[in-house]
């Protein structure tokens, strides 16, 4: 059976551009996309991947989230593949023209939903004025392509709630893998190591703020942002407003940053409900706590006072955590690298594989 997965575009090193990538290596499957950016696919380590260009996008929000779904919407591989994935808020455009077909939905578009407002209030007058026109004209045409899904899997709980909520839509959990044999456990370094994207829902500010306060303790930052995308202004404040004790790398090859892992204090990470969060399991795997805000998908993963700590989201929470767990950062190890073992790659596979092709046997019966 031939499989093709659409996702939005891969550009800046991400936890969904590699979950989309270790699934088409899983299930033998060709990556549909627009813009591809060759250096973060060979970071990441997946030369081996066939992805598929439909063409790029305009560089400029919200010209290139429209101009990814038209692509999706006007593309037609239909007679070229048996079976269509969708991933991203784009992607589903597809889904028209391509059946038999199920959605692995990361969330449904949050600046439409959850995050509409502090997307809007991060803008200036004009630029506001032209997210809220996007919004009322694009949400609902995407609601409409969300209507040729036929069958919704999901990454947590957390988001399960938000598609029955936006889209009165049942869901599937199949939790996200990370390929945990690549993480090893060197030693507890004297960095505490944060991973992703400079976008504003990340919340990297509460992460530099707290730092600040702490000239003993020492923070690296691995993530960059995609040009075009909704986060330049604010990448740009993060960027020229570092203390002496944060460091901010950009993005880094998988190689690079298995071994920052390998060798980090901890790990740390402030996203506003989190759809699922990679990092976690990706720092677990490597034997490091993991400190999280007590929200989002984070909730599903982190195993409060066990493998790291769940906190509120300000930054005396995290000082106090910070100076905790620097303590006895080892006390952590052995449940984390267990814990990452409840997420591994093949368990993943299989789960994806068997509901492809149960929906294909039942779609054949009817």
């Amino acid at each position: 059976m031939k499989i093709a997965i659409f996702h939005d575009y891969i550009g800046a090193i991400g936890g969904g551009e590699k979950l989309v990538l270790t699934l088409a290596r899983g299930l033998g499957a060709d990556v549909i996309t627009t813009d591809v950016d060759e250096d973060s696919v060979r970071k990441m380590g997946f030369e081996d991947v066939n992805i598929i260009s439909i063409g790029g996008t305009v560089k400029l929000p919200p010209l290139k989230q429209i101009s990814a779904s038209f692509r999706f919407a006007m593309c037609d591989f239909s007679k070229k593949y048996d079976f269509f994935i969708f991933s991203g808020n784009w992607a589903h455009f597809a889904a028209k023209r391509h059946k038999s077909n199920m959605w692995y939905c990361f969330t449904p578009t949050r600046a439409f939903y959850d995050l509409y407002d502090i997307f809007k209030q991060r803008q200036s007058f004009i630029t506001r004025q032209l997210f809220k026109l996007w919004v009322a004209v694009h949400e609902p045409i995407s609601r409409k392509f969300v209507n040729d899904v036929e069958y919704v899997v999901t990454i947590s709980r957390n988001v399960h709630n938000r598609i029955k909520k936006y889209y009165s839509k049942d869901s599937v959990v199949v939790y996200p893998a990370v390929d945990i044999s690549k993480y090893q456990f060197k030693k507890y370094g004297d960095f505490w190591l944060s991973v992703n994207r400079l976008y504003p829902e990340k919340r990297v500010e509460l992460q530099i703020n707290a730092f600040r306060q702490m000239p003993d303790e020492k923070l690296i930052i691995v993530g960059g942002f995609a040009k075009g995308d909704h986060a330049s202004r604010y990448a740009s404040q993060v960027i020229n407003n570092l203390p002496h004790n944060v460091q901010l790398l950009g993005s880094v090859s998988e190689d690079e940053l298995i071994e920052l892992y390998a060798t980090c204090k901890g790990h740390i990470t402030t996203a506003l409900d989190e759809d699922f969060g990679m990092t976690p399991i990706e720092a677990m795997a490597s034997g490091k706590p993991t400190i999280a805000v007590k929200e989002g998908g984070y909730l599903e993963t982190v195993v409060d006072d066990s493998t790291g700590m769940l906190i509120e989201a300000d930054e005396t929470a995290i000082i106090n955590a910070v100076k905790l767990i620097s303590r006895n950062p080892a006390k952590y190890q052995k449940e984390c690298e267990a814990r990452a073992k409840d997420f591994d790659i093949p368990a993943f596979i299989k789960h994806m594989d068997n509901i492809i092709e149960s929906l294909r046997r039942k779609k054949q019966s009817t």
